[in-house]
């Protein structure tokens, strides 16, 4: 499944029973992050500022006054149901004199979150790995070019008595593809670092 991200900043407003909703979605990559673009999205003058991001398996939300599951769960699943990641999504609502109800609340929330992430410009969110291993000096020609074939950027290179140790950066879907190239280039004298 391929994750999105935001390519650009986006909002939606709507209004539901007179309260006035304004969902704004950001891109963030990391919890500091979400945190130090929750402030400028917020109004203080606002009834309530209810938000929810998620960075790969880290998410958070808050409903900051709505009854509790009525607004942040709503917001992480439409960020969920979107397919992104690395995005933080603010809905501000001002309150307009008449009650939603439990049901309404998810509604207008998770509505608002989703229509913004649907109508924002995205873009696909590519996932690193690093990847480390040995060579021998012999076979060095063939991992480079193993290397270059899976558009792996090297981090690292150390040399010992027996060769080398090589630690690169690649799309982690393309980890196992470079494994096997590396495998097969070099009649199998590779030894990869094990992963933590």
């Amino acid at each position: 499944m391929t994750l999105w991200t935001l390519a650009t900043p986006a909002s939606h407003q709507l209004e539901v029973k007179h309260s006035r909703f304004l969902a704004q979605a950001a891109i963030i990559d990391s919890a500091d992050a979400a945190q130090a673009t929750l402030a400028p999205l917020s109004d203080p003058a606002a009834t309530h500022n209810c938000w929810a991001w998620r960075v790969g398996a880290q998410y958070r939300s808050s409903d900051d006054g709505e009854p509790a599951g009525t607004a942040g769960r709503p917001i992480l699943a439409a960020i969920d149901g979107q397919g992104c990641d690395q995005v933080l999504v603010v809905v501000t609502r001002w309150f307009g004199g008449i009650k939603l109800g439990a049901g309404g609340l998810v509604r207008a929330y998770g509505g608002a979150a989703a229509e913004c992430l649907r109508r924002a410009e995205k873009r696909p969110l590519i996932l690193f790995a690093e990847l480390e291993f040995a060579c021998p000096f012999a076979n060095l020609g063939d991992a480079h070019a193993a290397l270059n074939a899976a558009e792996a950027s090297k981090i690292d290179e150390r040399f010992d008595a027996d060769g080398v140790n090589l630690r690169v950066r690649l799309p982690a879907e393309r980890v196992d593809d470079l494994k096997t190239r590396l495998r097969d280039a070099t009649r199998d004298r590779v030894r990869f670092a094990a992963q933590g």
